[in-house]
This record gives C-alpha cells, sequence and structure tokens, in this order.
C-alpha cells in the first residue's frame, strides 16, 4: 500500500465512515475528493490531476469528464513526482473545520501546489493554486475576435483551437443540451450602481465570458463554478474573460498573475476556483452556492455608527465629539461606533485640512496614534465609555500603499498595537490600490498577520467603493464588505436604489456580508428636485434603518445632527438586534420585484423569515414571488414593522398575497408551516 494511502486512511479511521467525513483516498492511479454530497475523482497523472467523474451522491448522478489535458494548465509539460498530504483543519472563530488535500508537482522549473478544500455538507469543493520557481510566457492569452472566425463548411471547421494562455481550472462534461448562466460584477460603487448583471446562454462554440459565477445545467441537474478572484473590470494581467464555454466544456481562465510574479523564494497564490454540484432549479443552484460561501469566513454581525456620512469629514472628530456620539448612538441601538479618518496624528488628503497625504505615511512613525490635540487621553475615554453604553469602538485605516504594500509590516504591527492597547477590533480598510500580484501577496500577509496576532479577533470592513480592491469573491475570509458611500450633500442617496443593490447582490453573494448605509433624511433636502418622490425626505426614519436588515446596518451620519423624534427608531433597531443573528443564519436571497421605488419586494431568509417592503405603489395588496414550496399554507406572524398576522397560500410559481397599509412601509415575518 502506497504511504500516502495508508497515512489518508489512518487519518480518516474505518472506510465506511469516511464516505461521509470529507475524505481524501489515494487508490492506485485514481485520486477521490469528497465528502457526503459531492465526489471528484482524478486520474493521478504524476499529480498533475486530471479529472475523470465528478458524482452527485445524493441523486446518483455520475457525470463522466473527459479532460484530455489536466485541471491546471501553464504550459504543455508533463507533471511529475506528485506528493499528496492530507490534513485536517480544525475550526476557527472565523471558518469550520475542513479537510486539506495538497497536491504538489512540478513542472519544469516550476513547481505547482493545488490545496484542496473539502467541508462536511457542502457541495462543492474549493481549491486554492500556489507556484514558486521560474515561469514563461503569455499566461493571460489572448481573446479571440468574433470577426476573425471563418465560414464553417466541414466538420474539421467545427475543431476549437487549444487554449490560449493558462487554465485555472475546467471540466470536459462532454455535448449536451447545457444551459448556462455566467454572472458579473461591479464595484469601485463611486462610480457604479449597476453592480450585477448577468448572461444566460447556451453552450454552443468557443466563447468567452466575464464573472465570477458560472452555472451549467441540462436534464441531469447543474454544476457551479466560481472564481475566486476580483471583479473581472480590475483583475490584473485579465485574459479578457473568466469562463469559456465549448458546447459541454467549460474553463475558468485568468490566474491574476504575469509569469514573471513567479519566483523562487516562495509560493504565490492564485485565484480561487470552486466547481460545486446540485439538482432541481435556481433555489437549489443558490443555496448550493451558499452553502459554499458561508463556509469562507462566519459573518459577525454588527450595527455600526459612521459619522463620515454627514461630510464633516475630520472636522469635528475629536474626545469630547465622540463623547457626545457615543451617548446618542447608544439611543439608536447601535453596537459599534467606529471613528473614520481623522483620529490618528497623520493628516490625509480627506482632512477638511490641506496639506494631508498618504504618500510616505511611515516617515512619519506617529502617523497611527491617536492625534493628542484631539484625543489628549489617549482613546481610552472612548473606548470605556463605549464599553459603558454596550458598544464597542471601531477605526477607520488606510495601509500606506506606496511600492506595493511595501510596509505592510508596520501596517500590520500598528493594528495589532490599537488591538493590544486598546482592545479595538474592527478596522475599516479603505484607499487600497492592487494593481498586481506583488501588492495582492503584501496585503494579505498584512491581514494574516494582524489575525494571528490577535487570534482571529480583528474583522476588517473592506471598502468597495474605489480602486482596485478585492470585491465581493475573494479576500472574504477578512471581514465584511463596506459597499458603498452615498450623502444627502450631494444629492446622491436614495433609498431604493441603495435597497436595489443589497437585493441584486443578495442573490449571489451573502446579504449578511454587506454593511449597507442609512442616513439622516432630514438633512439637505433642498438638495432633491422639488417634487422627486424617492427624494430621501418622504421616508420615514425607520424605514430607511429597515431597508438595510437583509445586511448589516450602518448609520451613515452624525447622531448630533438628529433631530429627536428620530430616536424613535432605537426601540426598532434594537428589537431587530434580537432577531438579527437567527435572521443571518438562514440563506437570504431576494423575494418579489426588483426594487424600483414602486414595486413590492424584500428578502427571505430559510431560517424562516419573511421581510417584505411596500414602496411607493397604490394598492396596499402585493404579491410576491418567494421560495417557498408551491402550493404550501403558511403562517406569518409579524416580528417587525407594519405587517399583521396571518396565513397564506403559496402559488405553484411561489407567488403569495399580502398587505401593507402604508406606502413605503415594511413587515419582518417568522414563517411557518
Amino acid at each position: 500500500m502506497p504511504r500516502a494511502l495508508l497515512s489518508i486512511l489512518l487519518f480518516m479511521g474505518l472506510s465506511c465512515y469516511a464516505q461521509e467525513r470529507p475524505y481524501a483516498l489515494l487508490q492506485g492511479d485514481t485520486l477521490r475528493l469528497g465528502n457526503a454530497l459531492v465526489e471528484r475523482t482524478f486520474l493521478w497523472n504524476g499529480g498533475d490531476l486530471k479529472t475523470i467523474a465528478l458524482t452527485h451522491k445524493e441523486t446518483g448522478t455520475v457525470r463522466p469528464v473527459g479532460n484530455s489535458r489536466p485541471d491546471f494548465i501553464i504550459g504543455k509539460l508533463k507533471g511529475e513526482g506528485g506528493v499528496l498530504e492530507v490534513k485536517e483543519v480544525p475550526a476557527t472563530v472565523t471558518a469550520p473545520a475542513c479537510l486539506l488535500a495538497s497536491v504538489s508537482y512540478s513542472l519544469g522549473s516550476t513547481r505547482v501546489r493545488r490545496d484542496y478544500r473539502i467541508y462536511a455538507d457542502v457541495p462543492a469543493i474549493a481549491c486554492d493554486t500556489y507556484l514558486k520557481g521560474t515561469l514563461s510566457g503569455d499566461l493571460a492569452g489572448k481573446a479571440a475576435s468574433a470577426g476573425d472566425h471563418k465560414n464553417i463548411e466541414s466538420a474539421a471547421d467545427m475543431a476549437s483551437k487549444a487554449v490560449s494562455g493558462a487554465v485555472l481550472d475546467h471540466l470536459a462534461l462532454g455535448p449536451g443540451h447545457w444551459n448556462c448562466k455566467a454572472v458579473s460584477f461591479r464595484d469601485v460603487t463611486d462610480w457604479n450602481n449597476n453592480l450585477v448583471s448577468a448572461e444566460e446562454f447556451i453552450s454552443y462554440r468557443k466563447v468567452g465570458y466575464k464573472g465570477n459565477i458560472l452555472f451549467v445545467n441540462d436534464l441531469r441537474g447543474g454544476i457551479f463554478f466560481l472564481k475566486e478572484a476580483p471583479c473581472p473590470d480590475v483583475q490584473p494581467a485579465y485574459p479578457g474573460a473568466d469562463f469559456t464555454s465549448d458546447f459541454g466544456h467549460f474553463q475558468i481562465t485568468g490566474l491574476g498573475i504575469k509569469a514573471e510574479d513567479v519566483t523562487p523564494d516562495g509560493w504565490i497564490r492564485l485565484y480561487g476556483a470552486v466547481t460545486g454540484i446540485y439538482s432541481g432549479g435556481e433555489k437549489e443552484a443558490l443555496t448550493a452556492l451558499r452553502a459554499y460561501q458561508k463556509t469562507v469566513r462566519t459573518a459577525e454581525d454588527m450595527i455600526m455608527m459612521n459619522t463620515w456620512g454627514d461630510r464633516s469629514q475630520d472636522s469635528r472628530v475629536n474626545e469630547a465629539f465622540c463623547l457626545q456620539e457615543l451617548e446618542k448612538a447608544a439611543r439608536l441601538g447601535i453596537t459599534v461606533f467606529q471613528i473614520d479618518d481623522g483620529w490618528q496624528s497623520g493628516r490625509s488628503p480627506n482632512s477638511k485640512k490641506a496639506g494631508g497625504s498618504f504618500k510616505n505615511i511611515w516617515d512619519n512613525p506617529l502617523y497611527w496614534t491617536p492625534d493628542p490635540e484631539k484625543y489628549p487621553r489617549g482613546l481610552d475615554p472612548v473606548v470605556k465609555k463605549a464599553r459603558e453604553l454596550g458598544m464597542e469602538l471601531g477605526l477607520w485605516y488606510n495601509p500606506s500603499i506606496q511600492n506595493d504594500f511595501a510596509d505592510w509590516e508596520k501596517d500590520a504591527d500598528a493594528i495589532a498595537g490599537l488591538y493590544r492597547t486598546y482592545g479595538i477590533r474592527i478596522f475599516k480598510i479603505d484607499g487600497l490600490q492592487i494593481p498586481g500580484k506583488k501588492a495582492e501577496e503584501n496585503l494579505r500577509r498584512l491581514f494574516d498577520r494582524v489575525l494571528a496576532e490577535t487570534g482571529g479577533a480583528v474583522v476588517f470592513n473592506l471598502d468597495a467603493t474605489a480602486g482596485r480592491r478585492p470585491g465581493y469573491h475573494w479576500f472574504g475570509e477578512y471581514g465584511n464588505i463596506f459597499l458603498e458611500n452615498r450623502y444627502t450633500d450631494w444629492g446622491n442617496y436614495y433609498p431604493y436604489q441603495t435597497l436595489r443593490n443589497l437585493w441584486m447582490l443578495s442573490r449571489y453573494v451573502p446579504a449578511e456580508k454587506l454593511q449597507i448605509e442609512f442616513l439622516n433624511n432630514w438633512r439637505n433636502a433642498d438638495k432633491y428636485p422639488s417634487g422627486d418622490p424617492y427624494a430621501p425626505a418622504n421616508y420615514s426614519f425607520e424605514y430607511l434603518a429597515a431597508i438595510t436588515f437583509a445586511g448589516q446596518p450602518l448609520a451613515w451620519m452624525e447622531a448630533s445632527n438628529l433631530p429627536e423624534e428620530a430616536f424613535k427608531a432605537g426601540e426598532l433597531i434594537r428589537e431587530y438586534a434580537s432577531v438579527m443573528k437567527d435572521f443571518h443564519s438562514g440563506v437570504i436571497l431576494p423575494v418579489g420585484e426588483e426594487p424600483s421605488g414602486h414595486s413590492w419586494t424584500g428578502f427571505q431568509s430559510d431560517s424562516g423569515y419573511l421581510l417584505v417592503y411596500r414602496e411607493d405603489t397604490p394598492t396596499e395588496e402585493g404579491r410576491l414571488k418567494t421560495w417557498l414550496p408551491a402550493g404550501a399554507k403558511v403562517r406569518l406572524t409579524p416580528v417587525l414593522g407594519s405587517g399583521k398576522k396571518t396565513r397564506v397560500k403559496v402559488a405553484e410559481d411561489g407567488t403569495i398575497c399580502l398587505k401593507l397599509s402604508e406606502k413605503n412601509s415594511f413587515a419582518l415575518y417568522k414563517y411557518s408551516y
């Protein structure tokens, strides 16, 4: 018996039990990775794996895979010297346990390592790829122009050319009736307000598609591919597409590196590839995808206030201001009070005062210490006050971006030092620019160092508003996503548009990982056109808070600018906080119509909640298409908002009828059968 196989069997225990738990079994020239739901079978091929089958265990569907070339392609050399190592990765405070099956081998002067992560009860297997050594050639390749294709006059004309560039993973599933959907995303939300687009197609001749997610299905079920990478528009070394479809052959392309990024000095991490299976329709596909996404990091619920939304910038930030804000934030039910730019001794270019800069931050070793004029006693009084009021203090932080985050160790030490000194563990990370792999690797080192030194306690709010940043499917293990800056001062905060962005993203991204803002709608009413029905002043403050509930609420304002009547919302927010964890524990998906300002819309969590919004619509009864089972009789018990206890019958298409008596109102229900 091969030593690798023996060690795996000893590690996994009895083989009959191994098939239910995550497992990795090398038998002869066959490697099997899987759990109780899915199995991917490979030809060992010297470690340069070729997938030969994908099995959906619940349905018993075994799909033969005809990969004539290895799963990972960066050239034409044959892999050799393959080694398999398997270990169990224990659960942490932020992620569940998994089995890690690491396959390493050589391709000439390049060493390749493919780390497969297998989680219990997740119908997907993730793969993280690392390279070291030396590498040459064009990894991105060139996308073919549609106008350069010749007429097809013979069977020989139909043959596809070999892939140009590198392939992160692929499955040759064979010809068939493949219905597909590629889902693409945009961040840089200061400039973009349409964050999700989907393209549906039938797999035909070789075509490239942009996106982070690809669903493919036929009469036997479906498969999803998740490319763990930034959004397509900001990926470095981008080949022009993330997926290719060629009849039944599907590839994930774009490694995120250039050949010169690979060195003998250490492993460099490429983008991730996740392959999952499902049976049924869209609900089953999205639930399978979400089962994996929830393993990346356990969402930590927070209801945050950050005062930057009132555009005072750093002009008011000081100890007295923060102590006053904390008192009022507590009345609103806030759990984290975050001081944005201006708490530190160094002055940024966003300061009200001229002369600030992000260049050469570490020329000033005191840059990331509390400003002694604003905080003469340090942050201790503010931290103490926050704790007395049942809150945490969070801070804004802008890592030093010059030379690809070359000063990452200093930044990591500064953040970890703030944690050790004050117990501050929630940091908004802003100002990132990730032009290439070196910058990305240094930024990852920064975050990993902080988590290691704080026992995983620190949470990063990763700003997605500008620059080349990780987006929605990369760096997810480090925290949540600060989605957008909107301001009444500039007249660009429209509540239904914020709700729409959350609604659109929630189909494909865990809503509970998105920080969603609500603003002080008493400010700047004159900045909106007269008679604009969707201006913030036309909504109740409670409703503005409620549109954030599927995500993580962010009070983007100074509490001291609120009128007294605003604090009535504190009761609603505290009641929401009591169910937030349970609501967020489920798979949250959008229901109803796309938010438009005049729709019936909302969210459903399969932990048993239905969150419904009646926008500015003329009728008090609305029809919402849900994910509830057809024909079911459902009891709806109001938890928050203006809903009433009722029973509904679900139509064949999942639609239910509900009543809300007022325009721009909402209801959170607990549902049962």
